[in-house]
C-alpha cells in the first residue's frame, strides 16, 4: 500500500484512506475502456490523465494533466476532432483515439503546450501588493495560517483564509478568488517536514515547484532536519489552477514554537516567488 502511495503522490503512509481508495479506482482506468466525455461530477481516472497528456503533447491546450475531465478537456477534445477531420462532438472514443495515437507519433518531444502556457502566464510582481494569496490548513496549525495570513496582509497582498476540511473545497475556493498562488498547511506527527507542489510523470507545475523551493530554502534555516521538497499529485494541490504549495510540518509543538520565525521566512519566499515566479531552472544555471 505505501508503495502505491508513493507511486501515486500521495503521504505513504500504508492506511488504505479515502484519498487513497480513490486513487485506486482511477488506476484502474485505461484509455479506451469507456467514453470520455463532460459530465457533472466530472469524469477521474488515469485514462482522462493520458488523454490530456497526449492533446497537450499535439498542441491542444486542455490544461495540467490532473485525470479530471472538465471544460477545458473538452473543449480540446473537440479541437482536436475538428482539426483531424472527425466529428466534433466532445465525446473521446475509439476513432478519436486512434487518430491521437497517429498524429503524437508525427510529433516531436517537449514539455507539452500546458507547461508552456503556465510559464507564459506567470508574472512577475514588484511587491506584495499585486498578490492574491490563499492560504488554507487542515488542522493543527491554524496559528501559523492565521499569522501568516495577517503578515501577508500587512505588506498589502490580498488574503483569503480557508479551514475547509475538504482539499477539493479549498481548491475551488482559491479557484474561484483567482489566487496568485495557494500556500496550505498540515501537521504531521514525525520530525521530516515536506514542502509539495503538483507534479505527475507527464507533467509538473513550473510555478509550483519555484515557490516550493523558496518555501523550502527558507525555511531550511528554521526547521531541523530541513524539510523536503517533493513533487506530489496530493488533492489540493491538483485541482487549484494557479500555483500552490503544502507545507506538511511536524511536530506540532516544535513547529508552533517556532510560528514567528517560520512566518516571517514565508513573508520572504512570497515576496522573493512573486519577482521571480519561474524560478531559477537547472537549464538556465547550464
Amino acid at each position: 500500500m505505501a508503495d502505491f502511495q508513493t507511486l501515486r503522490g500521495l503521504h505513504s503512509s500504508g492506511i488504505c484512506d479515502e484519498q487513497t481508495w480513490l486513487a485506486l479506482i482511477e488506476a484502474g482506468w485505461k484509455l479506451g475502456d469507456r467514453l470520455l466525455v463532460l459530465k457533472a461530477p466530472h469524469l477521474r481516472g488515469d485514462d482522462v490523465a493520458s488523454l490530456q497528456s497526449s492533446l497537450n503533447h499535439v498542441g491542444f491546450d486542455c490544461g495540467r494533466p490532473d485525470g479530471i475531465l472538465g471544460q477545458s478537456t473538452a473543449r480540446a477534445i473537440g479541437d482536436f476532432q475538428r482539426n483531424s477531420g472527425l466529428t466534433a462532438d466532445g465525446i473521446c472514443g475509439s476513432q478519436t483515439i486512434q487518430m491521437l495515437a497517429v498524429v503524437s507519433r508525427q510529433s516531436g518531444t517537449g514539455p507539452g503546450v500546458a507547461s508552456v502556457r503556465e510559464s507564459e502566464t506567470m508574472l512577475s510582481h514588484d511587491s506584495l501588493r499585486t498578490l492574491r494569496v490563499v492560504v488554507g490548513q487542515f488542522g493543527g496549525l491554524s496559528s501559523i495560517a492565521r499569522a501568516l495570513s495577517r503578515a501577508l496582509r500587512e505588506g498589502g497582498a490580498k488574503v483569503m483564509s480557508t479551514d475547509e476540511y475538504e482539499a477539493a473545497v479549498q481548491a475551488a475556493a482559491a479557484n474561484r478568488y483567482g489566487a496568485t498562488l495557494y500556500i496550505g498547511f498540515e501537521a504531521v506527527p514525525d520530525k521530516r517536514s515536506t514542502i509539495s507542489y503538483f507534479a505527475v510523470p507527464t507533467f509538473e507545475s513550473i510555478g509550483g515547484r519555484a515557490l516550493a523551493k523558496t518555501v523550502s530554502s527558507e525555511l531550511s534555516a528554521i526547521l531541523d532536519p530541513p524539510p523536503d521538497l517533493q513533487g506530489m499529485r496530493l488533492a489540493v494541490l491538483r485541482e487549484t489552477r494557479m500555483p500552490a504549495v503544502l507545507c506538511s510540518l511536524g511536530p506540532v509543538r516544535d513547529v508552533v514554537d517556532s510560528t514567528d520565525a517560520i512566518v516571517e521566512a514565508l513573508v520572504i519566499a512570497v515576496s522573493s516567488w512573486g519577482s521571480s515566479p519561474l524560478g531559477v531552472t537547472d537549464d538556465m544555471v547550464e
